[in-house]
């Protein structure tokens, strides 16, 4: 899916592309590629560059067109993988008046900061300034994540501390290898950043404020996925035990319940056999038997509860 925005009301959306117009292209069909590529003359070789999840965030320049590729997060509901979120790349191409930017995946962060471009009456005034915003919103969903992250994991440390499945502790996983991707695409974005500010022909181009905005988004960003990473993987090590733990806790409470039972078995497996035993004189040897046996139930769990063998 294609579209394209111009300066308005902030950055709105116009039916055919005009020159100096934003390409906005999402989750792209073959009409989009070819249109890309030999309607606009973006290279073959950058696009096929974004297409690949993998992609670290760089910056290449070849016959006059600038490509410049960054990673941006997103939910997981939107491609396959075990974590609930993830990063993928967002490749931006433009050369004299062609503009574009391609994602393969579909993402919060671009229809949020069109959004955010008329809530603010922003401009493109220029292609570097406006790779500095793409950055700093991804900064910024970075941190609107974390918190969702943050969220998910309070509520798993709840289950987890009277769990013994091992689903809660994979829950507790998932969100760590979250923050792995986090912590490698954030690195990769803080290096582009650095590499892009200090490009020769864009030094006298960048707004310093915007750019320092960037920065400092991002190293917030990376330290609270940093301190999370390290919250995580204690929580996994300690709650892996309280597991382990739990589980104990209840085979020897089963074990408990077993040895308590096998006494009133012992007593009705003697009287039961069929032997001589001296009772058969008595209307009552049932009720005596039952007696016994519950005599001897309680007098066992007296004694484990004594030991605290319950706790």
């Amino acid at each position: 899916m294609r579209a394209f925005l111009i300066n308005g009301n902030g950055l709105v959306a116009t039916p055919k592309w005009e020159p100096n117009c934003w390409v906005n292209i999402t989750k792209p069909t073959q009409e989009d590629k070819d249109y890309a590529i030999d309607t606009l003359g973006v290279p073959q070789a950058f696009y096929e560059d974004i297409e690949d999840v993998d992609e670290r965030p760089r910056i290449e320049i070849e016959d006059g067109w600038c490509f410049i590729l960054m990673r941006i997060p997103c939910k997981a509901e939107e491609y396959e993988t075990s974590a609930p979120f993830s990063t993928v790349p967002l490749g931006i191409i433009f050369k004299n008046d062609v503009f574009v930017s391609v994602c393969f995946h579909k993402n919060d962060l671009i229809p949020d900061f069109i959004q955010y471009t008329r809530r603010k009456g922003i401009q493109r005034t220029d292609n570097i300034n406006f790779v500095f915003r793409l950055l700093l919103s991804s900064s910024i969903w970075f941190l609107k994540y974390l918190k969702q992250i943050k969220g998910r994991a309070l509520l798993a440390e709840t289950q987890l501390e009277q769990s013994i499945r091992n689903e809660d502790l994979q829950t507790v996983l998932k969100l760590e290898k979250c923050l792995v991707y986090f912590t490698t695409s954030l690195r990769g974005n803080e290096i582009l950043t650095h590499r892009l500010k200090n490009l020769r022909f864009t030094k006298e181009e960048y707004d310093p404020e915007l750019v320092e905005d960037v920065e400092i988004e991002s190293k917030q960003a990376l330290e609270m996925t940093n301190i999370y990473s390290d919250i995580f993987s204690g929580m996994t090590e300690t709650y892996a035990s309280v597991i382990s733990n739990n589980l104990n806790i209840v085979m020897k409470r089963l074990t408990t319940i077993s040895i308590v039972l096998m006494f009133p078995t012992l007593v009705a497996s003697f009287f039961g056999m069929n032997l001589e035993v001296g009772t058969t004189i008595f209307n009552t040897t049932f009720a005596i038997v039952v007696l016994i046996s519950v005599v001897l139930a309680m007098l066992i769990m007296w004694l484990f509860i004594k030991l605290k063998w319950f706790k």
